[in-house]
């Protein structure tokens, strides 16, 4: 099992390549038990309806938004675990 990590962000967002480090370090602590996305707004508008995002970067675990701006990376890695926790 994995949990989804999905980061909203947009080409023009001076704050999104943070959010996209913070993510990629959580790909490289987490491995195979996370799907990451990493998906453009202007690309992705129904998940962007979808998830009723109003800003960038946003990052969704598991379908609920747990970070809009970038992320603590500390943080972000116990919301994980606590994800990973629950399927199991």
């Amino acid at each position: 099992m994995s949990v989804k990590l999905e980061v909203f962000t947009s080409q023009s967002c001076p704050y999104c390549p943070m959010a996209v480090e913070v993510a990629e370090q959580m790909v490289k602590e987490f491995g195979d038990d996370l799907d990451y996305q990493h998906l453009d707004v202007n690309e992705n508008m129904d998940k962007v309806r979808e998830y009723e995002i109003m800003s960038v970067p946003t990052v969704v675990l598991e379908g609920k938004t747990v970070s809009i701006g970038a992320p603590d990376p500390e943080q972000l890695s116990r919301q994980i675990k606590k994800a990973l926790l629950r399927q199991k």
